[in-house]
């Protein structure tokens, strides 16, 4: 994301001018634009004109439209953002009041004014432009016969290709189609890596699986790279990493991110950071659960304590429709920062980040434990009872 001008006025009111560079730049710019913002962006419209003899015909114009928005679309396969208002600046094409929608593009520019910038939105723009958090880590997750090749960036999880392939079983005295079907499989899983993997600016792949597969598809791999004197694979045959995962499935990217040899070789990326947090979150909860809650109001409670070390929150939380819910977890996120703690802001299409939604969407770990918080809990779950 490149950011061309940023006016913000004292009171937190102002507009941005920025320029999405990357698909990613797309979610981040989902997270940004909420209803009632003002958009000013280049679209197509489709114009009616009539010739001096009366006939009617259309034609499509590019224009530049101010847009109060209404209502936001994104589409995070495709990494494509619509943005559906009604124009608030007089254009030629496009009367005052009518409704338009805005297909916000890469590489094209667009100005967002808020009334109010709050710190979280703030602090996106800065990791959104700031070089440093782009996308590093390629995931392959496979079984015998299904494999996901994925893209973990900052702030989501890409699944670039799913490859399924039936595998017959192997019979006894006659293993060929058995390995016939497995060959073809592994194929594939390459096809699709040099497909969908930019070795250019992934530094680390994790291929994870069950049992041996792992290290049957790598031999696979780099034999055929020898075979056909593939250079891109046998020059970034060390950024190869194979670690162990239950399934073939996306779900188990968690528990490969979770491993200590994966999460050294990653110890710089937000996704590893995430995953770790959420991990010490449910080890807390097992060992010390006075020192760890889940729930805005137990958190707030916990915040007034001053007790919180490290605040979870889902990013999904900061696009509630209503500016009053959306301004209490913004005042939370400030005052556990105030106070010294740590706030993790995650990804809702991470896995990491779906678990956690899972959780209210909001949790923490406390520097002490609040025993009065358990109690209170106690009593309202017996209440309800």
């Amino acid at each position: 994301m490149k950011l061309v001008r940023k006016d913000i006025e004292k009171d937190n009111a102002g507009q941005v001018t920025l320029v999405p560079e990357e698909p990613e730049d797309m979610w981040h710019t989902y997270n940004l634009v909420q209803v009632g913002d003002s958009l000013r962006a280049s679209t197509i419209r489709k114009v009616q004109t009539e010739s001096s003899t009366g006939s009617v015909g259309s034609n499509r114009v590019r224009t530049t439209l101010t847009l109060c928005v209404e209502a936001i679309d994104f589409d995070s396969q495709a990494c494509q953002l619509r943005v559906k208002g009604t124009n608030i600046q007089e254009n030629e094409y496009v009367k005052m009041g009518a409704y338009h929608t805005i297909e916000l593009e890469p590489n094209r520019q667009f100005t967002l004014a808020k009334k109010q910038w709050d710190s979280v939105v703030l602090e996106r723009i800065e990791q959104a432009c700031d070089p440093a958090w782009s996308a590093d880590v390629a995931a392959v997750v496979m079984q015998e016969g299904l494999a996901h090749v994925c893209l973990v960036t900052p702030s989501m999880t890409l699944t670039r290709a799913k490859v399924e392939v039936n595998i017959p079983r192997k019979r006894k005295g006659n293993c060929s189609q058995h390995d016939r079907a497995l060959e073809r499989f592994y194929e594939q899983v390459v096809q699709a890596i040099q497909r969908h993997i930019n070795f250019d600016v992934v530094k680390c792949i994790l291929v994870a699986s069950p049992g041996f597969v792992r290290e049957q598809f790598c031999d696979y791999m780099f034999q055929q790279a020898v075979k056909t004197d593939n250079k891109v694979l046998l020059e970034n045959r060390s950024k190869f990493l194979q670690v162990h995962a239950s399934s073939g499935h996306k779900y188990s990217l968690k528990e490969v991110l979770c491993d200590p040899t994966v999460a050294s070789r990653l110890s710089d990326t937000k996704a590893a950071g995430e995953v770790k947090a959420l991990d010490d979150f449910y080890k807390m909860l097992q060992h010390e659960p006075d020192r760890a809650f889940y729930g805005l109001k137990q958190v707030e409670k916990a915040n007034e304590a001053m007790a919180i070390d490290t605040l979870l929150i889902s990013d999904e939380l900061f696009r509630h429709q209503d500016v009053a819910t959306r301004s209490r977890y913004v005042r939370l996120v400030d005052s556990v920062k105030d106070n010294a703690g740590t706030v993790r802001i995650f990804s809702s299409l991470h896995v990491s980040g779906e678990q956690l939604g899972q959780l209210t969407g909001v949790a923490a770990i406390l520097r002490f434990p609040v025993p009065e918080l358990s109690d209170q809990e106690e009593d309202s779950s017996s209440e309800e009872d």
